[in-house]
């Protein structure tokens, strides 16, 4: 009981009031507080926001879809090539905390941010297996790696980092799969080492090429024949003649695939989003073993 309480008590007892009223000064402080189940939507997240989340991860898997498909265009145009960079596994020198750390990788290449999947209870041996694909601007030839151990209650904490050079070697197009040094807690390059492998290749900029369209000059007869100007065609000497085409709506174009092809493959994967599968066949031009092959390498990753 608070000493508000008590004071009241006791001048209502000298006063004579009695223990009526001392019961009656609790029921009015029980009243005062909200006892019963909890709201429907306590803690839980709004209709709007879980709506929202929904489509972010739509489009998140669309992107990825069209990722493993090639189907990133346009290229940029000021690129050294396409970078492969595996990020392996690490062998890290402590084991922070009271329980199997849950380490994972942050990489910064250029403008780009990356980052692995989490290894739950990887501790001091961490592995990811990671494959990043990513355009290598000009200029740039060494990227800046980070270790963290995911924290459920608190800040994640950062365990090792790394400033690592891209080197000749790759940028010639050798493969490359070599151990680097970090730096942390125990010192410089002294916290451990990670594995990599890095590779690049060359991208082919699309070459798009101008439609050079011949546009035969008309002639229009200076008397009105039947109340309107009447425009013939001229052709040049040597040049081919053609028939007068017909003005009309394009044809339209064959579709890259059918709905048959669609429920086909939406059989085989009921759980997948229709505009995920939708946008990978579009990838793939309608091929069905390579979009089939595609849905298999996300659902494997």
């Amino acid at each position: 009981m608070r000493d508000s309480d008590k004071q009241t008590s006791l001048a209502m007892k000298k006063s004579g009031i009695g223990n009526q009223a001392v019961i009656f000064t609790h029921t009015v402080y029980q009243s005062a507080v909200m006892i019963g189940e909890l709201p429907g939507d306590f803690l839980r997240v709004s209709g709007q926001q879980q709506q929202m989340m929904m489509a972010d991860e739509r489009i998140a898997q669309i992107l990825q879809a069209q990722q493993q498909a090639g189907f990133m265009h346009p290229v940029p145009a000021n690129v050294q090539g396409r970078l492969s960079l595996t990020v392996a596994q690490a062998k890290l020198a402590k084991n922070y905390g009271l329980t199997k750390m849950d380490p994972y990788v942050r990489i910064r290449i250029g403008h780009s941010v990356i980052e692995t999947p989490t290894a739950y209870n990887g501790a001091k041996n961490p592995r990811w297996n990671k494959d990043i694909n990513l355009y290598l601007p000009h200029g740039v030839d060494s990227m800046y790696l980070e270790i963290f151990d995911e924290r459920q209650f608190t800040m994640d904490d950062r365990i090792a980092w790394a400033y690592i050079s891209i080197p000749q070697s790759v940028l010639n197009g050798d493969t490359m799969n070599e151990w680097f040094p970090l730096s942390g807690r125990q010192g410089d390059e002294k916290e451990g080492m990670i594995n990599l492998v890095m590779s690049l290749n060359e991208v082919q900029q699309p070459v798009s090429q101008p439609t050079v369209l011949y546009q035969q000059p008309v002639v229009y007869y200076p008397q009105p024949i039947g109340g309107f100007p009447m425009a013939v065609q001229t052709v040049p000497a040597g040049m081919p003649t053609y028939p007068p085409q017909q003005v009309g709506s394009p044809q339209s174009q064959r579709p890259l695939f059918t709905e048959d092809d669609l429920k086909q493959v939406k059989d085989m994967f009921p759980n997948m989003e229709d505009e995920v599968i939708r946008s990978v066949l579009e990838a793939n031009r309608g091929n069905k073993d390579a979009t089939i092959n595609s849905l298999l390498q996300m659902n494997s990753d």
